[in-house]
């Protein structure tokens, strides 16, 4: 269990699990979409959700690990409403396939979770020839939410409830403390993954608090946060085995279980605490202040344009 289990305004602590922070919530009359719900917090979070009666839609890699964990929900919950759509993050194509399809399927969507992310050791590019830490963590989830905002906005008005966004970031958003993403993403000559991860998860929180800023401009009923979950050794250490192997033997007590490294997501989910709430980052289901580059404004608006540049078709 996590050694810092103390409650914080909210409520809950660190230790908290998100069956616990969901606890009374009736989500049956939600629709969600949760990226990368094959492993992990991703996983945990959709089976939470089914329980809480919200209708699931896994947008996940691999079709097949996705269905194997619907029939894991089922069977704990036979009543579940959960689905599962192919989405490849790495691929703005499979981006608007998955868009289209959505869109297309008269499926109001209340909730919108990207949690998918991706940790690589070696210098990769993505179809579309950008480093996959930001096309995958960053670009992918920005150009779903985009391509998907509209629903969400139809959804929020005709049904007159409030939509949440959720970003799930991180604290190693903290590694990047100097330049721009324009200057850094295909920089191979100056590597590093964990700085290329830290830009991607910086870029999670700029995208959610300027999101948040254009929709609270337009009078849009839709909140957008972001967070970092703690530290849980979950798949995406999939290609460290040694480092993963040494979390699991040596920090197992230091380190969150799944159940409580998915809580302050479905928290921002699902909570009633959070109504309202917006363009803010949270910590074991807390708000918390993240860096002072993530709370740059100018910069948010940089990222959003560069982004833009990068996911509109020519």
């Amino acid at each position: 269990m996590w050694i810092f289990g103390r409650k914080g305004e909210s409520g809950f602590s660190s230790s908290s699990t998100a069956e616990e922070v969901t606890h009374g919530v009736d989500g049956s009359r939600l629709t969600a979409i949760v990226t990368g719900a094959t492993s992990g917090i991703g996983a945990e979070t959709a089976r939470v959700l089914a329980l809480r009666g919200v209708h699931v839609v896994m947008a996940v890699r691999n079709i097949e690990s996705g269905k194997q964990v619907r029939e894991t929900i089922l069977t704990e919950t036979p009543t579940a409403k959960v689905d599962v759509m192919e989405l490849d993050l790495s691929s703005q194509a499979s981006v608007r396939d998955f868009a289209t399809k959505y869109c297309s399927s008269g499926l109001p969507l209340h909730i919108l979770i990207n949690n998918a992310g991706v940790l690589a050791p070696h210098f990769t590019l993505s179809e579309e020839k950008i480093e996959l830490h930001f096309a995958t963590n960053h670009l992918g989830h920005f150009l779903l939410t985009n391509l998907l905002l509209e629903t969400m906005k139809i959804t929020s008005f005709e049904q007159k409830v409030e939509g949440r966004i959720v970003n799930v970031s991180s604290t190693g958003h903290r590694f990047v403390n100097k330049g721009t993403f324009s200057d850094q993403i295909n920089d191979e000559s100056s590597y590093s993954h964990i700085h290329a991860y830290g830009l991607s998860k910086l870029a999670n929180i700029l995208h959610a608090n300027e999101l948040a800023r254009l929709l609270k401009e337009e009078g849009i009923n839709i909140t957008v946060n972001s967070l970092h979950p703690g530290f849980i050794v979950t798949e995406i250490f999939r290609n460290f085995g040694i480092f993963k192997v040494l979390c699991n033997a040596i920090l197992r007590h230091l380190v969150k279980d799944v159940s409580q490294g998915a809580a302050t997501t479905c928290y921002l989910a699902l909570n009633p605490k959070v109504k309202g709430v917006t363009g803010e980052y949270f910590s074991d289901n807390n708000l918390v202040k993240p860096s002072s580059k993530a709370m740059d404004p100018m910069l948010g608006k940089e990222l959003w344009e560069f982004s833009l540049s990068l996911t509109t078709t020519k």
